[in-house]
């Protein structure tokens, strides 16, 4: 299991001893992880245009997607037009160990897949909606 740093308010002591409320820094066990984004679109080369300069992301060709190159506080991603509906989306990815454990798990909580497990040359992905119509993709890596 990760571990992410939290901050917390917490009760403690000003420097003259008196009772005040302050917050402290702590490692605490972390979930699954968001490991990676998509921003979908009809017009691919438009779509990189815009956000390498907004942002300054450094994206690349390949295959069919564009790849956004992570920076170093950050995740990868990429630009993707599937050339079909959904034309505009934007949806990031959760790590787990086992996407169809994960589709079963949230439609047991009332969720819904959307695109069944699909193997890729790196891994395994799926698209899951929850109850209220989000739309969040599901990761396991090959390696």
């Amino acid at each position: 299991m990760r571990n992410s740093t939290e901050m917390f308010l917490l009760p403690g002591y000003d420097t003259l001893g008196a009772p005040c409320q302050a917050w402290q820094v702590q490692e605490v066990p972390m979930g699954r992880a968001v490991v990676h984004f998509e921003i979908g679109c009809r017009d691919s080369v438009k779509t990189q245009e815009f956000y390498g300069k907004l942002f300054d992301w450094k994206i690349s060709p390949m295959g069919p997607a564009a790849m956004i190159a992570a920076e170093p506080s950050g995740i990868a991603g990429h630009i993707s037009a599937l050339g079909h509906e959904p034309h505009h989306y934007t949806i990031f990815y959760v790590d787990v160990d086992d996407v169809a454990a994960y589709l079963a798990k949230a439609e047991s909580l009332g969720g819904k897949t959307l695109v069944p497990p699909v193997a890729i040359p790196t891994g395994t992905f799926a698209w899951m909606q929850d109850p209220d119509g989000n739309t969040v993709g599901l990761w396991k890596s090959r390696v």
